[in-house]
């Protein structure tokens, strides 16, 4: 009986980002159309939901799948809300087994393709020698420490590996310091480029307000600014890709739980240790705000889609 891949997204208020996540799922079918049954979901903004996709793929005679979150890091997302989902949709059918990969993470082949985007980016630059460059890694951010320390972790063996001048890292939003703040940290260092490389899969708000950070800085400063392309779907991804179903196919799909706040007690987050594992986007599933609602009307657009939603 043929197996199937769910491929769990996040979501976004981007139908650029939207393409560009459905482009990487149709690489995917392609690569493993001998062997499995591809799908993918939303956890938040967009369709088709996590549900949806598995109500499908069951219907197509799929009783095994295993959910691949394309997620880079850890945080909440990954430790709470897809497998609170996913433990959820799997109560629906006595027949079916759902086993979740790994994220992506810490990898050797995330490390190769920061170094690929680097070096495109300098590629279509006037030389400068890497000690006078520094380097910016920008994260997500999430409230969680252990996936913001992986991102920093990644920075570190840049840094190491390729000889800049200084290198840092900041985050998108949630963690210290956000990208527009350490730009402004970069600054006083008075190095004469800085390359920004940001740790996201594809287009979206998030990426579109980090690189009008950058360009930002670099039309009000006298020092240079660029950035890099986000990672999208290069054969480096991929092959992390089958790294994850390899893990979750032969069960050794094992997140590090030795510094996760959900497990032990770390410092600054001791009330999150042995927290009830509960996903927190259930009022936005499928649901995309417009981005000119303000906060009071998106909640008040928001109560009345799921009031229709319920047939209230």
């Amino acid at each position: 009986m043929k197996e199937g891949i769910l491929l769990c997204g996040h979501g976004t208020r981007r139908e650029a980002g939207v393409k560009s996540f459905k482009r990487f799922v149709a690489i995917l079918k392609e690569r493993y159309q001998d062997s499995y049954e591809v799908d993918y979901g939303f956890l938040e903004f967009n369709h088709p939901t996590y549900e949806a996709a598995v109500e499908r793929m069951y219907a197509n005679g799929i009783r095994k799948i295993y959910a691949l979150p394309v997620i880079l890091f850890a945080g909440s997302h990954a430790k709470n809300d897809i497998p609170y989902e996913l433990n959820t949709l799997q109560t629906y059918h006595d027949d079916l087994t759902i086993s979740m990969g790994k994220h992506i993470g810490v990898s050797s082949f995330l490390l190769d393709l920061s170094l690929k985007r680097i070096e495109e980016t300098e590629k279509n630059l006037p030389k400068v020698d890497r000690k006078d460059t520094c380097l910016v890694v920008v994260g997500r951010g999430t409230t969680d420490p252990d996936a913001n320390s992986d991102v920093a972790k990644l920075t570190s063996m840049l840094w190491d590996g390729m000889g800049f001048g200084f290198a840092t890292t900041s985050y998108s939003g949630t963690a210290y310091p956000k990208i527009d703040e350490g730009l402004q940290l970069v600054e006083k260092l008075g190095f004469k480029r800085t390359i920004v490389i940001p740790f996201f899969f594809f287009t979206g708000v998030l990426l579109e307000r980090i690189y009008k950070s950058v360009s930002e800085m670099d039309a009000n400063s006298d020092l240079e600014y660029v950035y890099t392309d986000p990672f999208g779907a290069d054969e480096l991804i991929l092959q992390a890709f089958d790294e994850r179903l390899h893990e979750a196919k032969n069960g050794i799909a094992n997140m590090n739980c030795q510094m996760c706040k959900y497990r032990k007690q770390v410092i600054g987050f001791e009330e999150y240790q042995g927290k009830e594992q509960m996903g927190h986007h259930l009022n936005v599933k499928g649901i995309l705000f417009e981005e000119d609602e303000k906060p009071n009307e998106k909640q008040n657009s928001l109560g009345n889609k799921v009031k229709k939603m319920l047939g209230i």
